[in-house]
């Protein structure tokens, strides 16, 4: 947050080093003091003070994308035969997800535009409520201020995840305590080495074909095709989604790495106003679909919470809300969300570098 950091540099390795001993403390004091999920909770605040207080943090890079693939396994494995089935009653809720998506474009992109004075470019992908990497790299492409979409989109997945628990647990009365997944040492060892080769499968064949989210959305459609043919009966083993989540953690935490006063005040109050904006929104649908008959409360809170597909995946795990239901709404989100990036570019005009096309 300050210039002149009281913490001392080191080479990346030490940073790296010091990232992960601060993750660590966290979550232990989280789990001492029995606080919900310390394993996403503990690492993310632990390393969000520490970020603040001017800490020289580092990101772990491909392990936080390999922890994703883990979820990406857990999502697949749910999509089961039943769960296809299923699919024709949840268009009723599904028919939303593209009026919510054009609600926040038509409130989000004017608010970020008019309002707090970003370029087109910003203000779109910041508006967005898709994955917080995919906003930035697409964002990138169209000339976008990456540091401000990082900050804002930090930030509204750091609310959205801090205030979903407390949400289901004491408005819903949902207790945050199903299993996350059978131990490693129950699950066939064959079955175990499958997961494996489904994530790496999915994860480098989906860059390699440039599909956006490919860390989460390879492994799976890899997984799922493999659960719908009858190979794989499980989700990843305990040990696994929890260091998932520990390291999902981390990335929300380390996102703030050297915020200045002047971002504070402008990227981060932004976002903290926006997501005021995108909380009322999707009460407002939610309602509408509960009260329809579409979806049940749980369900219906976790298909529209404007959070990222990854942290959505865990609070559903570990809510016990049904997986493949909430699943098809925030995929539907996200594929509008990206495929509405060219219509938007090509309507105001916008080209690279993040100005407006002269009239």
């Amino acid at each position: 947050m300050r210039q002149d950091s009281p913490f001392p540099r080191f080479n990346p390795l030490a940073h790296w080093s010091g990232t992960l001993a601060i993750a660590c403390a966290g979550t232990l004091l989280f789990w001492a003091l029995s606080f919900p999920l310390p394993f996403l909770f503990g690492p993310m605040t632990a390393c969000l003070l520490a970020a603040l207080l001017g800490a020289p943090l580092k990101g772990v890079g491909p392990i936080s994308k390999g922890a994703r693939t883990i979820l990406g396994v857990a999502v697949g494995a749910s999509i089961t035969p039943e769960v296809m089935h299923q699919i024709p009653n949840m268009l009723g809720s599904v028919m939303f997800v593209p009026l919510y998506v054009a609600v926040i474009g038509l409130i989000g992109v004017p608010y970020f535009h008019r309002i707090c004075g970003f370029d087109l470019p910003t203000s779109y992908y910041a508006a967005m409520p898709g994955g917080l990497q995919d906003m930035v790299v697409f964002g990138q492409e169209a000339g976008a201020d990456v540091r401000a979409l990082s900050l804002i989109h930090a930030t509204r997945v750091l609310i959205i995840v801090t205030i979903a628990p407390i949400v289901l647990t004491q408005l819903f009365d949902r207790p945050l305590i199903q299993p996350i997944g059978a131990p490693a040492a129950d699950l066939p060892i064959v079955e175990l080495a499958v997961m494996v080769a489904a994530a790496l499968i999915g994860w480098k064949g989906g860059e390699r074909i440039g599909l956006f989210g490919a860390s989460i959305l390879g492994p799976m459609i890899v997984t799922a095709v493999l659960s719908l043919s009858g190979v794989i009966e499980h989700r990843p083993p305990r040990e696994a989604i929890v260091a998932a989540q520990f390291f999902i953690g981390i990335g929300i935490g380390v996102g703030y790495v050297g915020v200045t006063l002047r971002e504070i005040r402008k990227d981060v109050l932004a976002g903290i106003a926006f997501v005021g904006i995108l909380a009322v929104l999707a009460v407002m649908v939610t309602e509408v679909v509960v009260v329809l008959g579409f979806a049940n409360p749980v369900e219906g809170f976790l298909s529209f919470a404007p959070g990222g597909q990854a942290e959505m995946t865990v609070l559903a795990i570990v809510a016990g809300a049904d997986l493949g239901f909430i699943v098809v709404h925030h995929l539907t989100r996200i594929v509008l969300v990206i495929l509405g990036a060219p219509i938007f570019a090509a309507f105001f005009k916008v080209r690279g570098g993040g100005k407006e096309t002269p009239k």
